[in-house]
């Protein structure tokens, strides 16, 4: 069945001039200059010249902006990454000393360290630090020899310069 008698919308028959002629002639034939639309050529160059410029700043924008910006994440993801290792370790720690103080031993020694706690049977003691040693030392023979030492000790290690 041929196309025409399937619609009722009359078709313009080409003229048999056209036959062997390409549907493009129409895009590839040159406009006349009274029927451009701009008859200057630097307009039309600086119109493309500026397209080309927008379409740049678009691609640059989309693509080479987050580019740069992921590069530059590396340091602090680095760092976040560390912390959020450290962070784990530390939650690691706290979970078993939960499960610990969940125990009837945890609960004991915390009670004991905490709170002084002491079962039936034991006595508390406490043992206080040491008292800082007088450093201030009369003169005479020993006396300033101890003093001398104590400065040396305090000063540390001297350092000799390489010549």
């Amino acid at each position: 069945m041929p196309r025409s008698a399937t619609t009722s919308i009359p078709r313009p028959q080409r003229p048999a001039a056209d036959e062997g002629r390409s549907r493009l002639g129409d895009f590839t034939r040159p406009i006349p200059v009274e029927k451009r639309l701009v008859r200057r050529p630097w307009v039309v160059a600086a119109a493309i010249i500026g397209t080309l410029a927008v379409i740049a700043t678009i691609g640059a924008q989309v693509f080479a902006r987050p580019v740069t910006v992921w590069n530059e994440q590396g340091p602090t993801l680095d760092s976040k990454r560390a912390q959020l290792t450290e962070l784990e370790r530390v939650n690691a720690e706290l979970e078993a000393e939960i499960g610990r103080l969940r125990t009837d031993d945890g609960i004991r020694e915390a009670a004991r360290e905490d709170y002084g706690f002491v079962e039936t049977g034991e006595e508390r003691s406490s043992v206080l630090p040491f008292p800082d040693l007088p450093t201030a030392l009369p003169d005479g023979y020993p006396y300033n020899v101890v003093t001398q030492i104590i400065t040396a000790v305090e000063r540390g290690p001297a350092v000799i310069p390489d010549n």
